[in-house]
């Protein structure tokens, strides 16, 4: 038995509860890419098990969500799942399991604070979950993921509560864009009076962030300003 002490990447497995088959996959989740230029050896970053990750927790989180939240139509079910998977909450999941520790970053990432930014905490534990899905099977990988979330309603209340999409996107716009440019615009109205449905587009300035849809223009508003803030993140 080994005296020496625990990793981190000893310690993100146990948190997790799931010991890695293939070590190799645990580490290229956890590779930044401005690790390689000066460490080639290293391979292939997580940019490639971010993709799948992200499109895993979309299955595993809609599915948890779906099947807790019986009265809940398509609208409330993808703003729960937006606030589930969007980058702060995985960051935070992230730190929670200490995966921050095992990030192998570049030596100007490291520098500049990369180790606690919420991008690339986010896009580690996205990775984090495609390589978890690769090591054992989508069973495996939604007990551990949901174990790590814990009670949906319980992490999804302080969330909600502070969720303001309109008001982000303007903080986020204002300074370079100033306060007037940002635009709403309905689009459609369509549906029995009882059911009414709105689709809205935010625009900055004359470019098209995106549209939402909600029973309200208020709703559809706060739809497509989530989106607009997607589309800004992945600029």
């Amino acid at each position: 038995m080994s005296d020496l002490p625990p990793t981190p990447l000893d310690t993100l497995q146990q948190r997790i509860a799931h010991s890695f088959r293939n070590p190799a996959l645990l580490l290229q989740a956890v590779t930044h890419p401005s690790y390689l230029p000066e460490h080639p050896e290293a391979g292939e970053s997580n940019q490639r098990l971010e993709f799948l990750g992200d499109a895993v927790l979309q299955i595993l989180v809609g599915e948890a969500l779906f099947r807790q939240f019986t009265d809940n139509p398509e609208g409330p079910l993808s703003r729960r799942r937006a606030l589930l998977v969007n980058g702060t909450t995985l960051a935070h999941l992230a730190r929670e399991i200490g995966l921050d520790a095992c990030l192998q970053l570049g030596t100007s990432e490291e520098s500049t604070g990369g180790r606690n930014r919420t991008m690339a905490l986010g896009d580690a534990f996205e990775a984090l979950v495609g390589a978890l899905y690769l090591d054992s099977d989508l069973e495996q990988t939604r007990e551990v993921v949901l174990g790590l979330y814990g009670d949906l309603r319980a992490r999804l209340a302080p969330l909600e509560e502070t969720d303001n999409p309109k008001g982000r996107l303007q903080e986020l716009v204002q300074p370079q864009h100033g306060n007037s440019a940002l635009r709403y615009e309905v689009l459609s109205i369509f549906g029995e009076d009882h059911a009414r449905e709105y689709e809205v587009a935010v625009y900055l300035l004359e470019r098209l962030l995106g549209t939402g849809l909600g029973s309200s223009k208020k709703l559809a508003e706060e739809a497509a300003a989530r989106v607009a803030l997607a589309t800004l993140a992945e600029i």
